[in-house]
C-alpha cells in the first residue's frame, strides 16, 4: 500500500513545468541542476503489509468489545444488538481462517466479557432478580503449557451472598474438564467435577461467630478455619450414560495473546473473553 504526501504541486505550461511550493513546508534550497529536475511529491510505500493488517485487527478487537461493553456479559441484550455482536465477531474471526490452535497462547487465565451461553446468562438473570445472590466476574482457565493435544479447563465463577460472604468474591464456583484437541481450531471437553470453595464470610458473620470483645475460643476458631477451608466436589455424570462424564464440543474461533472467542457447537451460545491476571485457586 502506498500513501503519498503531497509537498508541492506542478503546473504543466506546455514548454516547462512550473511548481509552486506549500507555503507550509521550509523553504530548500536547491542546486542549479536540482531546480530544472525535481519530484514534486514524496511516497512513503509501506512493505510490510501484516502492518496494516495488525492495525485493521486491533481496530475490530476495539470494536468488539465497545459493542458488547453495555451489555453486562450479555444479560441486556436485543435482537438487533445479537445481530451487531455476530457481525463483529465474524469479522474478527475472519483473520484467524485456517490457522490451528496455539495451546501456548491459550494457556492462562481469561476474563468473560460477553455470552450468549444459556447456563451463563441464567446465572446473571438470577443475580438481577434475587437480592440475596451476587455474581461477580466470570473466568475460564485453560492449563495446556508445554502440551500438544490437549489439557485441562476450569470455568470460574465468583458469586456471593451479602451480608454472609463478601461482596462478589464471597465464594467460587469452579468446573473442571479435561479437553483434547481434535481439530484444527475444535476441542472436546470432558467435564469431571463441580468444586465449591474459597469461602470468605463477611464480617458481619465473622463477629456472631467470633465478637471481637469476647476470647476467641477454640470452637470458634475451629468454625472459622472450617469454613475458610472447606472445600465441595461433585463428580459430573450424565443420566442417560451411567457413570460417563459428560462432553461437549467447543469451537476456538478467534484466538490472540490478549483475545479468546469460543462458539460452543450445537447452540450453547458464544463467548469473547480478554486475558487476565493468573487466578490462583
Amino acid at each position: 500500500m502506498a500513501v503519498a504526501f503531497a509537498s508541492s504541486f506542478c503546473i504543466a505550461t506546455g514548454k516547462r513545468s512550473t511548481c509552486k511550493r506549500n507555503p507550509w513546508i521550509p523553504f530548500l534550497k536547491l542546486s542549479a541542476h536540482s531546480q530544472m529536475k525535481f519530484s514534486c511529491s514524496a511516497t512513503v510505500t509501506i512493505d510490510d503489509r501484516s502492518q496494516i493488517s495488525e492495525y485493521e485487527l486491533e481496530i475490530e478487537k476495539n470494536n468488539l468489545l465497545s459493542i458488547v461493553q453495555d451489555t453486562q456479559r450479555g444479560l441486556v441484550t436485543t435482537a438487533d444488538k445479537r445481530s451487531i455482536i455476530e457481525e463483529a465477531l465474524v469479522n474478527l474471526e475472519g483473520y484467524s481462517r485456517g490457522e490451528s490452535i496455539d495451546l501456548t497462547k491459550l494457556d492462562g487465565t481469561w476474563r468473560l466479557q460477553y455470552t450468549s451461553a444459556p447456563d451463563v446468562v441464567v446465572l446473571l438473570e438470577a443475580a438481577a432478580r434475587l437480592p440475596f445472590f451476587q455474581v461477580g466476574q466470570i473466568f475460564q482457565k485453560f492449563e495446556c503449557q508445554d502440551q500438544s493435544d490437549g489439557g485441562i479447563v476450569r470455568n470460574v465463577v465468583r458469586w456471593s451472598i451479602p451480608s454472609l460472604l463478601e461482596d462478589q468474591e464471597g465464594a467460587t464456583l469452579v468446573v473442571s474438564a479435561k479437553f483434547n484437541v481434535v481439530s484444527i481450531r475444535n476441542i472436546y471437553l470432558q467435564f469431571e467435577e463441580v468444586t465449591v470453595q474459597n469461602i470468605n464470610i463477611s464480617e458481619e458473620l465473622q463477629a456472631l461467630i467470633s465478637p471481637a470483645l469476647l476470647p476467641r475460643t477454640f470452637l470458634s476458631l475451629q468454625i472459622l478455619q472450617f469454613i475458610r477451608t472447606f472445600k465441595a466436589q461433585v463428580p459430573v455424570t450424565s443420566p442417560n450414560a451411567g457413570r460417563r462424564s459428560v462432553g461437549g464440543l467447543y469451537y476456538l474461533s478467534y484466538l490472540d495473546r490478549n483475545m479468546l472467542l469460543g462458539r460452543a457447537v450445537g447452540g450453547g451460545g458464544i463467548f469473547v473473553f480478554t486475558k487476565a491476571q493468573p487466578l490462583h485457586l
